[in-house]
């Protein structure tokens, strides 16, 4: 028998990891984090704390920048809004509203300052400044003007995608329905947070308390509830504010630094929060973070950290973005709240990809604003190491509007006797045995899996609520509860039978269900019509491949443009076909564990019939076309040390030209980027005749300095 490490690699800090424990590790961190990611993006019930999912990602990207040749895109994770609502038209976004990226001390805010620096080549003294403002806890929305007057008004959705609520918009007194002064752009979209304060929040309870009716729960809810209200009136009787501080499309932009944009937002008619302030120091930040938490219990409205950007918009411009989150801001977040409450039993999920999560159930507890009855406690060897029990006094950790995480049980306090542990057979009827995933070590995981895989109902379901999520499909009127009656009724087993649930209607009869009527059926029929056409990368992910996540999709369908490409290459990469194989692994951080996976679910024949019974109902659209710039279309690489540029600002240059850049040289390169030092991959590059230019010739091919 091999002997058992004393430490597992979750333990090992990461500069002590070896090449052999990185890649456990990080094979680790990516099954945990895609577990998260599919509760926080597909259910909308995140299992994780802010805090805690955040230290997740950054650990994942300190191996990333140890090992690199282990990065892939599944380090990108999004953050998104709320699910759009039934009953409002979808607005796309001209300028997608990004999410931020968290900071949590102030060890993060100089590692945040430092890869500004570092990414736009400053001096180590040169004054970096920033705006800070309070990040107010409320609802992202989008306000477009066309020729100084209000248009349309949208939720972030998710990101993309929002509601049109211009109805409600036009009722917050906050809003202008026409731009103030001079000189206003004929185009331009303000962005900002729209919130109810707190005394205005405790006077609609004291009502809804005396009328006898549910109280709400936190004033960031109730204030999402209002603005999509289908009675504008409803609206209108609910006082709503509205700080702006961001725009999205502009015909032209009225200042060059965000501190001036805010000014400029105040003159044509905004309220912008007179908490911002402009700091030049790392110290200044966090002194500013410090002063609002002071001030955070007398303000009157939610707010749950601040946000630092770069001042200068020359050098937004140069940071750009990593996925959708930019790279000049950063949310600087409050501690977490905390309290004390009694573990009363276990409850076991099973998750699309057959993993088992426990989930406990708690005495109702108030922390952070909100009753929380559920915490998460993510897999049975963090049971094992908290050393709990059923009954056990736990505290437990809430960070935003998250099921809250165990921090350790209340040693004072009397120990429950009811050990916790790993069950032999799935809680599914079928009572399939579980097993734990091996790991690269050879060593098991912490995750525990359903080895049922689509016999399992748990999982074909969770497949099913996967396909229809906000980041796939996000069919209106078709969420959680619709899928698990028609799958319950053998209605809906596949994705397919959803578009063919229509021509079945007259045996099924959905009108005659309780909950339905004609009206609603209709509605439900047309919302899946308008979507038989889906764009490649929501396709991709729907299927629901493990590790494709929104990101990784989003790059495949950019690196073949059309599902008969990708669908040829995934069968080739199934089949073990070396080339397909080296060129999806030449996609920029696309690697083995992705490549592996796609293999995998191609390589399985119910997998297959499930895709091609789906691709006769519905059209799958290509890629967007490239940008119009030399390099559009063309596969770059950059190798050796750049003088001019950052890696990361050459990427990000060559990403906004249309380019795709790749990690390795194949016959498929059409430029290799050559600075000193360059090594193997110039050499291949001039073995396959690929086009190698230096970095001087690179900006006169593009049209630079």
């Amino acid at each position: 028998m091999a002997k058992t490490p004393s430490k597992s690699a979750a333990q090992i800090a990461v500069e002590d990891l070896s090449e052999k424990w990185a890649k456990a590790e990080y094979a680790r961190l990516e099954a945990e984090i895609t577990e998260h990611d599919r509760s926080y993006y597909q259910q909308d019930a995140p299992t994780v704390t802010d805090a805690e999912y955040d230290a997740l990602r950054q650990r994942y990207v300190a191996i990333e920048e140890k090992f690199p040749n282990l990065k892939t895109l599944q380090s990108l994770s999004l953050k998104v809004g709320a699910k759009p609502a039934r009953g409002f038209a979808k607005v796309r976004h001209a300028v997608p509203m990004l999410s931020l990226d968290n900071a949590f001390s102030p060890e993060d805010v100089t590692d945040f300052v430092g890869r500004i620096k570092r990414f736009l080549k400053l001096a180590d003294d040169e004054k970096t400044p920033f705006t800070a403002e309070p990040k107010i806890d409320g609802l992202s929305l989008s306000l477009r003007y066309e020729g100084g007057k209000l248009v349309n008004g949208a939720t972030r959705g998710d990101g993309a995608e929002g509601e049109d609520v211009t109805a409600n918009v036009r009722t917050v007194k906050e809003i202008p329905h026409e731009l103030k002064g001079k000189n206003i752009p004929a185009v331009c979209e303000i962005r900002g947070e729209i919130y109810m304060i707190k005394a205005a929040f405790l006077e609609l309870n004291r009502k809804q308390e005396e009328a006898g009716e549910q109280l709400y729960v936190n004033p960031r809810n109730t204030a999402a509830g209002s603005l999509r209200q289908k009675d504008a009136s409803v609206t209108a009787s609910r006082p709503m504010h509205f700080f702006a501080y961001a725009w999205g499309e502009l015909s032209e932009r009225p200042a060059e630094t965000q501190s001036g944009m805010l000014k400029w937002l105040a003159s044509v008619g905004f309220k912008t929060n007179p908490l911002t302030k402009v700091c030049k120091s790392i110290d200044d930040l966090i002194a500013f973070h410090e002063s609002i938490g002071e001030q955070r219990a007398t303000l009157d409205y939610d707010i749950d950290g601040v946000v630092y950007k770069v001042d200068r918009l020359d050098w937004q411009d140069r940071l750009g973005f990593i996925s959708r989150t930019p790279r000049w801001a950063i949310a600087h977040k409050f501690a977490a709240e905390r309290a004390t409450t009694v573990l009363r039993d276990i409850e076991i999920q099973v998750g699309r990809t057959g993993a088992l999560t426990p989930v406990g159930k708690l005495d109702p507890v108030g922390v952070g604003g909100v009753i929380v009855q559920n915490v998460t406690l993510h897999n049975f060897d963090e049971i094992e190491r908290l050393g709990l029990r059923i009954g056990d006094t736990v505290e437990i950790q809430r960070a935003g509007d998250v099921i809250p995480q165990v921090l350790g049980v209340v040693e004072d306090k009397p120990r429950g006797t009811t050990k916790i542990s790993v069950p032999a057979k799935c809680p599914c009827h079928l009572k399939t045995d579980v097993m734990r995933q091996k790991i690269a070590t050879g060593e098991e995981s912490v995750v525990v899996r359903c080895t049922g895989e689509f016999a399992c109902p748990f999982q074909r379901k969770e497949h099913l609520r996967h396909f229809v999520s906000r980041r796939a499909y996000d069919i209106d009127g078709l969420g959680e509860k619709q899928i698990e009656l028609f799958y319950e009724n053998e209605w809906v087993r596949e994705p397919a039978d959803i578009f063919t649930l229509e021509k079945r209607n007259g045996k099924i009869k959905l009108e005659a269900v309780e909950g339905y009527g004609q009206t609603s059926v209709r509605n439900l029929f047309d919302a899946i019509d308008a979507r038989r056409r889906i764009a490649l990368d929501r396709f991709i992910y729907a299927l629901g491949m493990r590790h494709v996540g929104d990101t990784t999709a989003l790059a495949l369908a950019r690196g073949y443009g059309s599902w008969d490409a990708f669908h040829d290459a995934a069968l080739k990469a199934a089949r073990g076909d070396t080339e397909a194989r080296e060129e999806m692994d030449a996609l920029d951080q696309i690697g083995d564990t992705v490549i592996e996976s796609i293999a995998a679910f191609f390589h399985e024949k119910h997998n297959l019939g499930m895709v091609e019974r789906l691709t006769k109902e519905v059209t799958i659209l290509d890629a967007e076309k490239p940008k119009d710039s030399p390099v559009a279309g063309k596969t770059v690489v950059f190798t050796g040390a750049l003088e001019k540029m950052t890696r990361d600002e050459a990427k990000a240059m060559a990403e906004q030209l249309g380019a795709k850049v790749s990690g390795s040289v194949s016959k498929k390169t059409d430029y290799v980027v050559a600075g000193p030092g360059a090594g193997s991959k110039l050499d291949k590059a001039r073995a396959e005749g690929v086009n190698v230019m230096t970095e001087d010739e690179w900006f006169v091919l593009i049209g630079g300095k």
